[in-house]
Protein backbone atom coordinates (compact mmCIF):
# COMPACT_ATOMS: atom_id res chain seq x y z
CA UNK A 1 0.00 0.00 0.00
CA UNK A 2 1.42 3.39 -1.00
CA UNK A 3 1.90 5.79 1.94
CA UNK A 4 0.02 9.05 1.77
CA UNK A 5 1.68 12.48 1.57
CA UNK A 6 0.98 13.18 5.23
CA UNK A 7 2.65 9.94 6.31
CA UNK A 8 5.70 10.72 4.12
CA UNK A 9 5.97 14.20 5.56
CA UNK A 10 5.67 12.87 9.11
CA UNK A 11 8.37 10.29 8.39
CA UNK A 12 10.74 12.95 6.99
CA UNK A 13 10.13 15.19 9.97
CA UNK A 14 10.78 12.25 12.26
CA UNK A 15 14.04 11.40 10.52
CA UNK A 16 15.30 14.98 10.82
CA UNK A 17 14.26 15.04 14.45
CA UNK A 18 16.14 11.82 15.16
CA UNK A 19 19.27 13.21 13.45
CA UNK A 20 19.01 16.40 15.47
CA UNK A 21 18.60 14.39 18.65
CA UNK A 22 21.70 12.29 17.85
CA UNK A 23 23.86 15.33 17.10
CA UNK A 24 24.27 16.47 20.76
CA UNK A 25 25.14 12.91 21.77
CA UNK A 26 27.88 12.80 19.09
CA UNK A 27 29.21 16.17 20.23
CA UNK A 28 29.28 14.99 23.85
CA UNK A 29 31.31 11.94 22.80
CA UNK A 30 33.87 14.10 20.98
CA UNK A 31 32.87 12.90 17.49
CA UNK A 32 32.92 15.68 14.89
CA UNK A 33 30.89 14.99 11.75
CA UNK A 34 33.11 14.83 8.63
CA UNK A 35 32.63 17.81 6.37
CA UNK A 36 34.45 17.58 3.02
CA UNK A 37 35.67 20.59 1.08
CA UNK A 38 33.76 21.66 -2.02
CA UNK A 39 35.01 19.86 -5.09
CA UNK A 40 35.56 23.14 -6.95
CA UNK A 41 37.83 24.41 -4.18
CA UNK A 42 39.84 21.18 -4.27
CA UNK A 43 40.31 21.56 -8.05
CA UNK A 44 41.44 25.17 -7.66
CA UNK A 45 43.94 24.26 -4.94
CA UNK A 46 45.27 21.40 -7.05
CA UNK A 47 45.72 23.71 -10.05
CA UNK A 48 47.49 26.30 -7.91
CA UNK A 49 49.81 23.65 -6.51
CA UNK A 50 50.53 22.37 -10.03
CA UNK A 51 51.45 25.88 -11.20
CA UNK A 52 53.86 26.32 -8.29
CA UNK A 53 55.40 22.88 -8.87
CA UNK A 54 55.84 23.47 -12.61
CA UNK A 55 57.45 26.86 -11.98
CA UNK A 56 59.86 25.25 -9.52
CA UNK A 57 60.78 22.46 -11.94
CA UNK A 58 61.35 24.96 -14.76
CA UNK A 59 63.59 27.13 -12.62
CA UNK A 60 65.75 24.12 -11.73
CA UNK A 61 65.64 22.52 -15.18
CA UNK A 62 69.44 22.64 -15.48
CA UNK A 63 69.67 20.23 -12.54
CA UNK A 64 66.49 18.20 -12.82
CA UNK A 65 67.01 17.43 -16.52
CA UNK A 66 70.34 15.59 -16.07
CA UNK A 67 68.99 13.93 -12.91
CA UNK A 68 66.06 12.45 -14.80
CA UNK A 69 68.29 11.45 -17.73
CA UNK A 70 70.57 9.57 -15.33
CA UNK A 71 67.52 7.96 -13.70
CA UNK A 72 66.18 6.83 -17.07
CA UNK A 73 69.54 5.33 -18.08
CA UNK A 74 69.91 3.46 -14.79
CA UNK A 75 66.34 2.16 -14.97
CA UNK A 76 66.99 0.98 -18.53
CA UNK A 77 70.10 -1.08 -17.69
CA UNK A 78 69.12 -2.19 -14.17
CA UNK A 79 67.80 -5.59 -15.40
CA UNK A 80 71.39 -6.36 -16.44
CA UNK A 81 72.58 -5.98 -12.84
CA UNK A 82 69.69 -8.05 -11.49
CA UNK A 83 70.40 -10.80 -14.02
CA UNK A 84 74.09 -10.89 -13.08
CA UNK A 85 73.22 -11.14 -9.37
CA UNK A 86 70.86 -14.04 -10.09
CA UNK A 87 73.72 -15.74 -11.92
CA UNK A 88 75.80 -15.60 -8.75
CA UNK A 89 77.93 -12.49 -9.26
CA UNK A 90 78.49 -10.33 -6.18
CA UNK A 91 76.65 -7.07 -5.91
CA UNK A 92 79.72 -4.93 -6.56
CA UNK A 93 80.39 -6.76 -9.84
CA UNK A 94 76.80 -6.15 -10.95
CA UNK A 95 77.17 -2.44 -10.14
CA UNK A 96 80.37 -2.25 -12.17
CA UNK A 97 78.70 -3.98 -15.14
CA UNK A 98 75.78 -1.55 -14.96
CA UNK A 99 78.13 1.44 -14.87
CA UNK A 100 80.14 0.15 -17.82
CA UNK A 101 76.95 -0.29 -19.86
CA UNK A 102 75.64 3.22 -19.09
CA UNK A 103 79.02 4.88 -19.62
CA UNK A 104 79.47 3.06 -22.92
CA UNK A 105 76.10 4.35 -24.16
CA UNK A 106 76.77 7.93 -23.08
CA UNK A 107 80.37 8.20 -24.22
CA UNK A 108 79.63 6.41 -27.50
CA UNK A 109 76.85 8.86 -28.40
CA UNK A 110 78.90 11.88 -27.37
CA UNK A 111 81.98 10.71 -29.29
CA UNK A 112 79.96 9.98 -32.43
CA UNK A 113 78.25 13.39 -32.30
CA UNK A 114 81.52 15.24 -31.63
CA UNK A 115 83.33 13.56 -34.55
CA UNK A 116 80.42 14.12 -36.91
CA UNK A 117 80.07 17.79 -35.96
CA UNK A 118 83.80 18.29 -36.54
CA UNK A 119 83.46 16.74 -40.00
CA UNK A 120 80.45 18.94 -40.72
CA UNK A 121 82.36 22.06 -39.67
CA UNK A 122 85.03 21.32 -42.29
CA UNK A 123 82.43 20.52 -44.95
CA UNK A 124 80.08 23.49 -44.68
CA UNK A 125 82.53 26.20 -45.92
CA UNK A 126 82.79 24.32 -49.22
CA UNK A 127 79.15 25.13 -49.97
CA UNK A 128 79.54 28.92 -49.89
CA UNK A 129 80.04 29.23 -53.66
CA UNK A 130 77.22 26.77 -54.36
CA UNK A 131 74.92 28.82 -52.14
CA UNK A 132 75.69 31.98 -54.11
CA UNK A 133 75.12 30.15 -57.38
CA UNK A 134 71.80 28.83 -56.09
CA UNK A 135 70.66 32.33 -55.18
CA UNK A 136 71.62 33.54 -58.65
CA UNK A 137 69.63 30.73 -60.28
CA UNK A 138 66.58 31.60 -58.18
CA UNK A 139 66.95 35.25 -59.18
CA UNK A 140 67.09 34.33 -62.86
CA UNK A 141 64.05 32.09 -62.56
CA UNK A 142 62.03 34.77 -60.83
CA UNK A 143 63.03 37.34 -63.43
CA UNK A 144 61.70 34.99 -66.11
CA UNK A 145 58.30 35.19 -64.40
CA UNK A 146 58.14 38.95 -65.16
CA UNK A 147 58.89 39.85 -61.57
CA UNK A 148 60.80 43.11 -61.23
CA UNK A 149 64.46 42.96 -60.34
CA UNK A 150 63.89 45.27 -57.36
CA UNK A 151 61.29 42.91 -55.95
CA UNK A 152 63.58 39.93 -56.58
CA UNK A 153 66.50 41.61 -54.88
CA UNK A 154 64.31 42.55 -51.93
CA UNK A 155 62.99 39.01 -51.61
CA UNK A 156 66.40 37.37 -51.90
CA UNK A 157 68.16 39.85 -49.64
CA UNK A 158 66.47 38.25 -46.67
CA UNK A 159 67.92 34.84 -47.58
CA UNK A 160 71.26 34.37 -45.89
CA UNK A 161 72.76 30.95 -46.45
CA UNK A 162 75.35 31.70 -43.81
CA UNK A 163 72.58 31.90 -41.24
CA UNK A 164 70.99 28.80 -42.75
CA UNK A 165 74.19 26.83 -42.35
CA UNK A 166 74.56 28.25 -38.85
CA UNK A 167 71.06 27.02 -38.05
CA UNK A 168 72.06 23.55 -39.25
CA UNK A 169 75.11 23.64 -37.03
CA UNK A 170 73.03 24.86 -34.07
CA UNK A 171 70.74 21.83 -34.32
CA UNK A 172 73.65 19.43 -33.93
CA UNK A 173 75.32 21.52 -31.24
CA UNK A 174 72.00 21.59 -29.37
CA UNK A 175 71.91 17.79 -29.37
CA UNK A 176 75.48 17.70 -28.13
CA UNK A 177 74.59 20.30 -25.50
CA UNK A 178 72.15 17.81 -23.97
CA UNK A 179 75.22 15.97 -22.68
CA UNK A 180 77.21 19.15 -21.99
CA UNK A 181 77.32 18.78 -18.20
CA UNK A 182 79.11 15.48 -18.59
CA UNK A 183 80.87 15.32 -15.22
CA UNK A 184 77.65 15.94 -13.30
CA UNK A 185 75.83 13.35 -15.38
CA UNK A 186 78.52 10.69 -14.92
CA UNK A 187 78.59 11.32 -11.17
CA UNK A 188 74.81 10.99 -10.99
CA UNK A 189 74.92 7.70 -12.89
CA UNK A 190 77.62 6.40 -10.53
CA UNK A 191 75.67 7.14 -7.36
CA UNK A 192 72.33 6.01 -8.80
CA UNK A 193 73.82 2.73 -10.00
CA UNK A 194 75.21 2.07 -6.52
CA UNK A 195 71.82 2.73 -4.95
CA UNK A 196 69.99 0.76 -7.65
CA UNK A 197 71.83 -2.42 -6.65
CA UNK A 198 69.60 -2.54 -3.56
CA UNK A 199 66.51 -1.26 -5.34
CA UNK A 200 64.79 -4.65 -5.13
CA UNK A 201 65.20 -4.78 -1.35
CA UNK A 202 63.92 -1.23 -1.02
CA UNK A 203 60.86 -1.94 -3.14
CA UNK A 204 60.05 -5.06 -1.10
CA UNK A 205 60.19 -2.97 2.05
CA UNK A 206 57.85 -0.42 0.45
CA UNK A 207 55.56 -3.21 -0.79
CA UNK A 208 55.24 -4.58 2.73
CA UNK A 209 53.94 -1.25 4.09
CA UNK A 210 52.44 0.43 0.99
CA UNK A 211 51.89 -2.10 -1.82
CA UNK A 212 50.06 0.42 -4.04
CA UNK A 213 53.11 2.71 -4.05
CA UNK A 214 55.35 -0.22 -4.96
CA UNK A 215 52.97 -1.10 -7.79
CA UNK A 216 53.11 2.47 -9.14
CA UNK A 217 56.92 2.55 -9.19
CA UNK A 218 57.16 -0.90 -10.74
CA UNK A 219 54.69 0.19 -13.44
CA UNK A 220 56.84 3.26 -14.17
CA UNK A 221 60.02 1.16 -14.42
CA UNK A 222 58.47 -1.48 -16.68
CA UNK A 223 56.77 1.12 -18.89
CA UNK A 224 59.99 3.11 -19.27
CA UNK A 225 61.97 0.00 -20.22
CA UNK A 226 59.33 -1.06 -22.74
CA UNK A 227 59.31 2.40 -24.31
CA UNK A 228 63.10 2.54 -24.52
CA UNK A 229 63.31 -0.93 -26.05
CA UNK A 230 60.69 -0.12 -28.70
CA UNK A 231 62.18 3.29 -29.52
CA UNK A 232 65.73 1.91 -29.67
CA UNK A 233 64.83 -0.97 -31.97
CA UNK A 234 62.84 1.18 -34.37
CA UNK A 235 65.43 3.96 -34.13
CA UNK A 236 68.17 1.58 -35.24
CA UNK A 237 66.02 0.35 -38.13
CA UNK A 238 65.25 3.90 -39.28
CA UNK A 239 68.88 5.03 -38.86
CA UNK A 240 70.27 2.18 -40.97
CA UNK A 241 67.69 2.64 -43.75
CA UNK A 242 68.08 6.44 -43.81
CA UNK A 243 71.88 6.28 -43.85
CA UNK A 244 71.83 3.72 -46.65
CA UNK A 245 69.40 5.78 -48.73
CA UNK A 246 71.43 8.97 -48.27
CA UNK A 247 74.63 7.14 -49.19
CA UNK A 248 72.98 5.81 -52.36
CA UNK A 249 71.93 9.36 -53.31
CA UNK A 250 75.44 10.72 -52.71
CA UNK A 251 74.62 12.93 -49.70
CA UNK A 252 77.75 13.71 -47.62
CA UNK A 253 78.06 12.37 -44.06
CA UNK A 254 75.30 9.74 -44.23
CA UNK A 255 76.45 8.21 -40.93
CA UNK A 256 75.90 11.53 -39.16
CA UNK A 257 72.37 11.88 -40.52
CA UNK A 258 71.61 8.26 -39.61
CA UNK A 259 72.80 8.95 -36.06
CA UNK A 260 70.63 12.06 -36.00
CA UNK A 261 67.62 9.99 -37.10
CA UNK A 262 68.33 7.52 -34.29
CA UNK A 263 68.49 10.22 -31.60
CA UNK A 264 65.45 12.14 -32.83
CA UNK A 265 63.44 8.92 -32.86
CA UNK A 266 63.10 9.39 -29.08
CA UNK A 267 61.28 12.68 -29.75
CA UNK A 268 57.60 11.80 -30.22
CA UNK A 269 55.56 13.01 -33.19
CA UNK A 270 57.99 15.60 -34.63
CA UNK A 271 61.32 13.79 -34.28
CA UNK A 272 61.13 12.81 -37.95
CA UNK A 273 60.92 16.47 -39.03
CA UNK A 274 63.87 17.47 -36.84
CA UNK A 275 65.97 14.68 -38.33
CA UNK A 276 64.95 15.58 -41.91
CA UNK A 277 65.91 19.28 -41.98
CA UNK A 278 69.74 18.98 -41.93
CA UNK A 279 70.16 16.36 -44.71
CA UNK A 280 67.54 18.16 -46.83
CA UNK A 281 69.51 21.41 -46.59
CA UNK A 282 72.75 19.62 -47.45
CA UNK A 283 71.02 18.01 -50.43
CA UNK A 284 69.85 21.46 -51.58
CA UNK A 285 73.41 22.74 -51.52
CA UNK A 286 74.83 19.54 -52.95
CA UNK A 287 72.56 18.90 -55.94
CA UNK A 288 69.88 21.57 -56.00
CA UNK A 289 66.12 21.43 -55.42
CA UNK A 290 65.64 18.14 -57.25
CA UNK A 291 67.98 16.24 -54.94
CA UNK A 292 66.41 17.94 -51.92
CA UNK A 293 62.97 16.78 -53.04
CA UNK A 294 64.25 13.24 -53.45
CA UNK A 295 65.63 13.30 -49.90
CA UNK A 296 62.32 14.60 -48.56
CA UNK A 297 60.33 11.96 -50.45
CA UNK A 298 62.59 9.07 -49.39
CA UNK A 299 62.69 10.23 -45.77
CA UNK A 300 58.93 10.70 -45.73
CA UNK A 301 58.23 7.24 -47.10
CA UNK A 302 60.64 5.53 -44.71
CA UNK A 303 59.95 7.50 -41.56
CA UNK A 304 56.21 7.98 -41.96
CA UNK A 305 55.75 4.27 -42.59
CA UNK A 306 57.87 3.19 -39.62
CA UNK A 307 57.53 6.05 -37.12
CA UNK A 308 53.96 7.15 -37.80
CA UNK A 309 52.24 3.87 -38.69
CA UNK A 310 54.11 0.93 -37.15
CA UNK A 311 55.96 2.36 -34.15
CA UNK A 312 53.05 4.23 -32.47
CA UNK A 313 51.17 0.94 -32.22
CA UNK A 314 53.99 -0.63 -30.21
CA UNK A 315 54.68 2.55 -28.21
CA UNK A 316 50.99 2.93 -27.34
CA UNK A 317 50.81 -0.67 -26.17
CA UNK A 318 54.02 -0.21 -24.16
CA UNK A 319 53.23 3.04 -22.34
CA UNK A 320 49.43 3.35 -22.58
CA UNK A 321 49.41 6.96 -23.85
CA UNK A 322 47.41 8.39 -26.72
CA UNK A 323 48.95 10.33 -29.61
CA UNK A 324 47.49 13.60 -28.33
CA UNK A 325 48.93 13.05 -24.85
CA UNK A 326 52.38 12.26 -26.26
CA UNK A 327 52.35 15.42 -28.39
CA UNK A 328 51.24 17.58 -25.45
CA UNK A 329 53.89 15.90 -23.31
CA UNK A 330 56.51 16.81 -25.93
CA UNK A 331 55.43 20.47 -25.92
CA UNK A 332 55.16 20.66 -22.14
CA UNK A 333 58.42 18.96 -21.20
CA UNK A 334 60.28 20.74 -23.99
CA UNK A 335 59.11 24.02 -22.48
CA UNK A 336 59.91 22.98 -18.90
CA UNK A 337 63.25 21.18 -19.36
CA UNK A 338 64.44 22.50 -22.73
CA UNK A 339 65.83 20.24 -25.49
CA UNK A 340 66.43 17.46 -22.99
CA UNK A 341 62.75 17.53 -22.12
CA UNK A 342 61.86 16.67 -25.71
CA UNK A 343 63.95 13.49 -25.47
CA UNK A 344 62.56 12.59 -22.05
CA UNK A 345 58.92 13.54 -22.69
CA UNK A 346 57.49 10.01 -22.57
CA UNK A 347 59.45 8.73 -19.51
CA UNK A 348 58.71 11.96 -17.62
CA UNK A 349 55.00 11.60 -18.40
CA UNK A 350 55.09 7.99 -17.21
CA UNK A 351 56.61 9.14 -13.90
CA UNK A 352 53.89 11.77 -13.43
CA UNK A 353 51.27 9.16 -14.33
CA UNK A 354 52.69 6.77 -11.73
CA UNK A 355 52.74 9.45 -9.00
CA UNK A 356 49.27 10.85 -9.70
CA UNK A 357 47.19 7.98 -11.08
CA UNK A 358 48.74 4.55 -10.56
CA UNK A 359 49.62 5.21 -6.95
CA UNK A 360 45.97 5.24 -5.81
CA UNK A 361 43.36 2.63 -6.81
CA UNK A 362 40.65 5.30 -6.71
CA UNK A 363 42.33 7.32 -9.49
CA UNK A 364 43.37 4.56 -11.89
CA UNK A 365 40.14 5.01 -13.82
CA UNK A 366 41.70 8.15 -15.32
CA UNK A 367 44.06 5.94 -17.35
CA UNK A 368 41.10 5.32 -19.68
CA UNK A 369 41.12 9.02 -20.62
CA UNK A 370 44.78 9.11 -21.68
CA UNK A 371 45.25 5.62 -23.12
CA UNK A 372 45.88 5.04 -26.80
CA UNK A 373 42.71 3.01 -27.40
CA UNK A 374 39.49 3.54 -25.40
CA UNK A 375 39.03 0.48 -23.19
CA UNK A 376 35.71 -1.24 -22.77
CA UNK A 377 34.08 -1.82 -19.41
CA UNK A 378 35.32 -5.41 -19.42
CA UNK A 379 38.88 -4.31 -20.21
CA UNK A 380 38.82 -1.73 -17.43
CA UNK A 381 37.59 -4.36 -15.00
CA UNK A 382 40.32 -6.72 -16.17
CA UNK A 383 42.96 -4.02 -15.73
CA UNK A 384 41.74 -3.34 -12.20
CA UNK A 385 41.88 -7.05 -11.38
CA UNK A 386 45.40 -7.35 -12.81
CA UNK A 387 46.53 -4.30 -10.83
CA UNK A 388 45.02 -5.72 -7.65
CA UNK A 389 46.69 -9.07 -8.28
CA UNK A 390 50.03 -7.37 -8.89
CA UNK A 391 49.67 -5.35 -5.69
CA UNK A 392 48.82 -8.51 -3.71
CA UNK A 393 51.75 -10.32 -5.32
CA UNK A 394 54.21 -7.58 -4.35
CA UNK A 395 52.95 -7.56 -0.78
CA UNK A 396 53.09 -11.37 -0.57
CA UNK A 397 56.69 -11.38 -1.81
CA UNK A 398 57.64 -8.79 0.80
CA UNK A 399 55.94 -10.71 3.61
CA UNK A 400 57.54 -13.98 2.49
CA UNK A 401 61.00 -12.44 2.54
CA UNK A 402 60.46 -10.92 5.97
CA UNK A 403 59.21 -14.19 7.45
CA UNK A 404 62.10 -16.08 5.83
CA UNK A 405 64.72 -13.95 7.56
CA UNK A 406 66.25 -15.58 10.67
CA UNK A 407 65.16 -14.05 13.93
CA UNK A 408 67.90 -12.23 15.87
CA UNK A 409 69.51 -14.29 18.67
CA UNK A 410 68.59 -12.50 21.89
CA UNK A 411 70.24 -15.09 24.18
CA UNK A 412 73.79 -14.25 23.14
CA UNK A 413 75.36 -12.02 25.81
CA UNK A 414 76.73 -8.75 24.59
CA UNK A 415 80.51 -8.34 24.69
CA UNK A 416 81.62 -6.83 27.96
CA UNK A 417 78.27 -7.54 29.56
CA UNK A 418 77.83 -7.95 33.32
CA UNK A 419 78.71 -11.44 34.58
CA UNK A 420 75.91 -11.23 37.10
CA UNK A 421 73.43 -10.71 34.25
CA UNK A 422 74.86 -13.77 32.53
CA UNK A 423 74.50 -15.81 35.65
CA UNK A 424 70.94 -14.61 36.09
CA UNK A 425 70.16 -15.57 32.47
CA UNK A 426 71.46 -19.07 33.22
CA UNK A 427 69.14 -19.44 36.19
CA UNK A 428 71.78 -19.17 38.97
CA UNK A 429 70.98 -17.06 42.02
CA UNK A 430 72.85 -13.80 42.36
CA UNK A 431 75.91 -14.04 44.59
CA UNK A 432 75.60 -17.80 45.08
CA UNK A 433 78.00 -20.43 43.85
CA UNK A 434 77.06 -23.79 42.52
CA UNK A 435 75.12 -26.00 44.90
CA UNK A 436 77.18 -28.91 46.17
Amino acid sequence: MTPSGEESGDRSVGTRADAAAQAPDAAQQGVVPAQGWPRGLIVLLAMAGAVVAIAGVRSFSGILGPVFLALMLVVAVQPLGDWLQRKGLPRWAAVVATLVAVYAILLGLIAALAISIAQLATLLPQYADKADALVADVQTWLSGLDIGSDQVDKALSSIDFGQLIGFLDDILLGLLGVFSNLFFLLALVLFMAMDASSFGDRMRAVAFARPDIAYAFSSFASGTRSYLIVSTVFGLIVAVIDAGALWAMGIPLPVLWGLLSFITNYIPNIGFVVGLIPPALIALLQGGPVLMLWVIVVYSVINVTIQSVIQPKFVGDAVGLSVTVTFLALVFWGWVLGPLGALLAIPATLLVKALLLDIDPSTRWANALISGAPPSAGEMLLDEEEAAERVAELQAEAEEEITARPAPDDTTPEPGGDTEDSAADQGEPDGAGPVR
